[in-house]
């Protein structure tokens, strides 16, 4: 789940197209915690609106009160819903001391153990962060084929084919030095000027998954060496973050490694847990 609240797209009351109730908002609320387990503070409620209005115009709706019958009978705007209140702040190497670490790591396991490594990246909204990580396998192993595989997931479909397609605005890449742009990225031309497009040898690296953390299944084999949780378990209630890292947790071998988010800790799961690093965890009672 790589979505997180949007910021901004206030709306009066007096310009409002829709009538729109606080006992709208609660139900909005409501749906959105059972569908995603995201929190929604009180104060989004205007951003819930404008986001919302927007479905209601495409289906031809009057009232919010229609949209709701709606979700009932027609089980696939549920994804639409979920798409329209989540947006993804994310850039390349966001969070940059996570990924030295994660390169050692991965170059520590492979010298001891000698086999495939494999990381989940649980919210990966247009890209940049799995593709970060894959820049960071191939670097790491001096090599376009590291042995190294990442599966790439988000609740939110539309950032998903986003990132399956890899291509960026170049503006996107303004924080990338130069020989990564030249090793990783084709620049675009004639339709595509102004665009890049990211290598085949980092896209070959990750399978895009839909996945929606909530679920009571993933498709998702246990034994991984490292998990990228990043920014998402703070739109979580404390209960639910202990459910996700009760089931994530184990999905780690002895040794994996478990990356948050800069805004997130888990002092209340000690017993799952333990800080080795920056917002990097590891299982409880395994020495680092």
């Amino acid at each position: 789940m790589g979505g997180v609240l949007s910021r901004g797209g206030a709306v009066s009351a007096e310009d409002r197209e829709f009538a729109y109730s606080a006992a709208d908002f609660e139900q909005v609320r409501s749906l959105l915690y059972q569908r995603a387990g995201i929190s929604l503070a009180a104060s989004k409620a205007s951003m819930v609106y404008s986001r919302l209005a927007r479905r209601l115009r495409a289906l031809r709706l009057t009232s919010f009160r229609q949209y709701f019958a709606y979700l009932h009978e027609h089980e696939d705007e549920l994804e639409q819903f979920t798409n329209a209140l989540t947006t993804n702040l994310t850039s390349f190497f966001r969070e940059e001391h996570h990924f030295p670490m994660l390169a050692a790591h991965l170059q520590r396991l492979y010298r001891e153990q000698r086999r495939p490594l494999r990381i989940w990246c649980t919210a990966s909204s247009t890209g940049e962060e799995p593709y970060s990580l894959a820049m960071t396998a191939v670097e790491a192993f001096d090599c376009s084929t590291p042995p190294v595989t990442i599966l790439a997931s988000d609740i939110d479909t539309k950032v998903l084919a986003h990132a399956a397609a890899g291509i960026y605005e170049l503006e996107r890449l303004s924080g990338l030095d130069e020989q990564r742009k030249r090793r990783f990225f084709l620049r675009g031309r004639g339709s595509h000027e102004g665009q890049a497009r990211v290598k085949d040898e980092l896209r070959q690296l990750l399978q895009f998954r839909q996945i929606n953390l909530l679920a009571p299944d993933w498709p998702v084999k246990g034994g991984l060496d490292a998990i990228f949780c990043r920014n998402v378990m703070i739109y979580f209630d404390r209960p639910t973050q202990l459910q996700l890292l009760g089931r994530l947790m184990p999905l780690l071998q002895p040794e994996g490694l478990f990356f948050a988010g800069h805004s997130e800790s888990f002092g209340h799961a000690g017993h799952l847990v333990k800080l080795i690093g920056r917002t990097v965890y590891r299982h409880a009672g395994v020495a680092p």
